[in-house]
């Protein structure tokens, strides 16, 4: 026996999508261009793979440091290893 809808949970604004609803269904590639110019439609439908390129990227290293040193770090919660760069930014700051 099929469930009664609970009202508290109907929404006039996003109904539930219908056998109906699909067969009018379009896909993007021919929609955005109506709500686009196509240059942007374009750009939109582009396949976005992979990190975002970065102007300056980061350089993977390996480096053994004391293990105080990185628990130190570690204990000031998310993002130790951003400021553990800063701290290396600094201290080259400071000792040309």
């Amino acid at each position: 026996m099929p469930r009664k809808p609970n009202p508290e949970l109907i929404d006039d604004e996003a109904p539930e999508l219908t056998d109906e609803w699909f067969r009018k269904a379009r896909p993007a590639s021919d929609v955005l261009p109506e709500l686009f110019d196509k240059a942007a439609a374009q750009e939109l439908l582009k396949p976005k793979r992979g990190r975002p390129f970065s102007a300056s990227p980061k350089e993977h290293v390996n480096i053994r440091l004391d293990a105080d040193v990185v628990s130190a770090f570690k204990r000031t919660g998310s993002g130790w290893q951003t400021r553990l760069n800063s701290a290396l930014r600094d201290w080259l700051r400071t000792h040309t």
